[in-house]
């Protein structure tokens, strides 16, 4: 049962990317580009995925459990370090330059362009280096 509530959250997502065309990476970066085809959109986006958010957190978080598992698996560091701030540039930069951001992305995927499978293939190997480093760096 969970996996199947899994993927109907990642459909309905996918969808909401979509729909608002999030997925189209012009439209991101027109978002970005405020002196010329500037497109607002993202952020009526983002205070969308931000209200939403916020209403949910505070209609399940009292309920203790979540359903399909038996805690609520949420960050609990708020330390701002060197590894924090790196990952959110190079997360910023990637996004500006292409244009696509992981959740963005992966919707596209349906499209074949090679642009997305080259953007989904350079996040895996960021990811894999990520935690080769990050092992190593444990064992030293």
């Amino acid at each position: 049962m969970r996996l199947i509530v899994t993927y109907l959250i990642g459909v309905i997502f996918g969808t909401g990317i979509a729909v608002a065309g999030m997925a189209n990476p012009a439209k991101v970066l027109n978002f970005f580009d405020i002196t010329g085809t500037w497109d607002p959109s993202l952020a009526f986006v983002m205070g969308g995925a931000l209200a939403v958010t916020f209403v949910g957190y505070r209609l399940v978080l009292p309920k203790g459990v979540p359903l399909f598992d038996s805690t609520f698996t949420l960050p609990t560091s708020r330390v701002i370090d060197a590894r924090l701030i790196g990952g959110a540039a190079i997360f910023g930069i990637g996004w500006g330059i292409t244009g696509f951001c992981p959740g963005g992305a992966l919707p596209a995927l349906g499209t074949l362009l090679p642009e997305v499978w080259t953007f989904i293939a350079a996040m895996a190997l960021g990811m894999v280096a990520t935690s080769f480093v990050t092992e190593k760096k444990k064992k030293a």
